[in-house]
């Protein structure tokens, strides 16, 4: 199995790196420049399912080949084979013991979805712990939060210049630059289109991506962590029948005719899924009110797609604007909040207050708030990611 999945040691190329070559809309994914490649280091790549984690690993690895003299100092492993922590452990002593077999002081070890293994985290603690990785560069990636169950903080102290990369769908700058190199507003908007269609999947613009298989991934996610997916569906469309407008627990619970307790366990399970995004109330005061209630958000449309086919819900536009804006705003500040009182301001990050209109610009707002219409938002798009951290 080893063999099977690292036939660089055999001489012999890689599937997906002549696949990428074939694809017709491709993009080298910058985020694997971010990964620390100096001992000792634990890195951790989370993001959705089919988002391109696996990809740019593998494409790292043809890079770290080029320096490379010995192919085996690679090691890669898909472990949506394995079941629990102890055949984590085994594969790892496996390889380590070749490692040390042919003499290699350092290595590159990547572990592929570790995050479906049962306490994979106790393989990794234990061998880190007794100095068998100490030379070594150990990237794990995982489509669930690693934060679930707390098992995150217990590599306090054991990550030593590891460093967390957060994989998500292309942005629509990146998306629009598959087609077109320069900004042209009618382009962008003829190109948001089809990203309101498709996402930011770079699998579904191919076509190696279906709608239905983004909820296939989540259901089968949902079950091995013991949830249940008719369950994680109810709530789900409970949530797209508030959409845009905030939302409690209690009123999310009382829709599905559970306990706010479970309603509140399924929505952080979803945003550790990457699926969905919480967006709390921010006071006038300036302070964040986590019991008021929150906006919800889906985090791309394509799973803003697949979620509505899910839970046969169709979403309106004005929705998808929101919801991007956000996400956009997000993505840049690693924040997100919204105010309503006499008027709502659907996001603010960083001092930015934006609100989103499908339609035309409206009065009555601030000066501080940008009031954004249907065709604004393609600009702003583009052009969030590249901002300064404020506008004059």
């Amino acid at each position: 199995m080893m063999e099977l999945q690292n036939p660089w040691w055999l001489g012999e190329s890689d599937r997906d790196w002549e696949a990428f070559e074939k694809l017709t809309y491709r993009i080298w994914p910058n985020w694997i420049e971010n990964l620390s490649l100096r001992p000792f280091s634990l890195n951790f790549v989370i993001g959705p399912r089919r988002v391109g984690k696996t990809l740019g690993i593998k494409l790292l690895i043809r890079k770290l080949l080029e320096n490379e003299k010995n192919p085996y100092a690679i090691f890669y492993f898909s472990c949506d084979v394995l079941e629990s922590y102890r055949d984590l452990l085994e594969v790892l002593n496996d390889y380590l013991k070749s490692k040390k077999k042919r003499k290699i002081k350092r290595a590159f070890i990547f572990l592929d979805e570790v995050t479906l293994v049962e306490s994979w985290w106790r393989a990794l603690k234990f061998l880190i712990d007794r100095g068998e990785l100490r030379n070594d560069v150990v990237t794990v990636t995982g489509s669930i939060s690693l934060t679930i169950g707390r098992h995150f903080e217990t590599f306090g102290g054991r990550r030593g210049n590891g460093r967390t990369i957060r994989v998500t769908p292309l942005s629509f700058r990146e998306y629009y630059g598959l087609f077109y190199k320069e900004f042209f507003p009618l382009k962008a908007e003829e190109v948001f289109e089809d990203y309101l269609e498709t996402g930011g999947y770079l699998a579904y613009l191919n076509g190696d991506l279906k709608v239905e298989e983004i909820v296939g991934f989540l259901k089968a996610d949902l079950k091995a962590l013991d949830r249940s997916t008719d369950l994680a569906r109810d709530i789900m469309g409970a949530i797209l029948d508030k959409a845009p407008s905030p939302v409690s627990f209690n009123s999310i619970a009382k829709a599905v005719g559970i306990s706010p307790h479970t309603a509140r366990d399924y929505v952080e399970l979803f945003e550790a899924f990457h699926i969905l995004l919480q967006v709390l109330y921010l006071g006038g005061d300036g302070k964040v009110y986590p019991r008021k209630e929150r906006k919800i958000i889906l985090r791309d449309p394509l799973i803003a797609k697949a979620i509505g086919m899910w839970t046969r819900r169709t979403l309106s536009i004005d929705v998808l604007y929101e919801w991007l804006v956000q996400e956009h705003l997000y993505r840049k500040f690693d924040e997100i909040f919204y105010y309503r009182n006499s008027y709502e301001v659907d996001a603010i990050a960083n001092g930015i207050k934006v609100e989103v209109k499908s339609g035309e610009r409206r009065g009555g707002y601030p000066k501080d708030v940008r009031v954004l219409s249907g065709r604004d938002v393609p600009d702003f798009l583009y052009n969030i990611l590249s901002y300064k951290d404020s506008w004059d």
